[in-house]
């Protein structure tokens, strides 16, 4: 379903790590950390600013890989991981942009799932990787009939 599209990426997005939409995210996700959310802790730290909690990049655009159309319900969350050189410091920008790293079926006993494994990348604005993640997301026999059904 989605084998011709593996290696190819979006172009890249720029994104800001805003203070308030950090704040938003920290208060969401329950974790009101004082290096996240305090001017004057984030001036005294060793980053001299606020960073951003480890899941923001969730937040970000990164671009569409074109021919990767996927719904936009019915999908499984499979596993995420982050990888990080530095954290996300409030204030600065990046470059966001998303690879698909492989695309495999497996049956099962409700028919074949995809899997899909995307990678996700965040560069500052000289080009120096800052972040990247990696996400599973399965696909059902249900959405694939559906997504066929759609195509034709």
């Amino acid at each position: 379903m989605y084998k011709n599209l593996i290696g190819k990426h979006s172009t890249k997005i720029k994104n800001s790590v805003e203070r308030g939409a950090v704040k938003k995210f920290a208060e969401a996700i329950g974790d009101l950390h004082s290096i996240y959310i305090d001017e004057e802790v984030g001036k005294n730290s060793r980053y001299h600013r606020n960073i951003a909690p480890p899941t923001f990049p969730q937040v970000f655009d990164y671009g569409v890989i074109e021919g990767l159309n996927l719904p936009a319900k019915g999908l499984i969350h499979g596993e995420q991981i982050f990888h990080y050189r530095r954290p996300l410091l409030v204030g600065e920008d990046l470059f966001c942009y998303s690879v698909l790293k492989n695309y495999l079926e497996k049956k099962s006993s409700k028919g074949t799932m995809g899997i899909l494994v995307i990678e996700n990348y965040g560069e500052d604005i000289e080009g120096n990787p800052i972040f990247f993640s990696q996400m599973t997301i399965i696909i059902t026999e249900a959405v694939r009939q559906v997504m066929s059904f759609e195509s034709t």
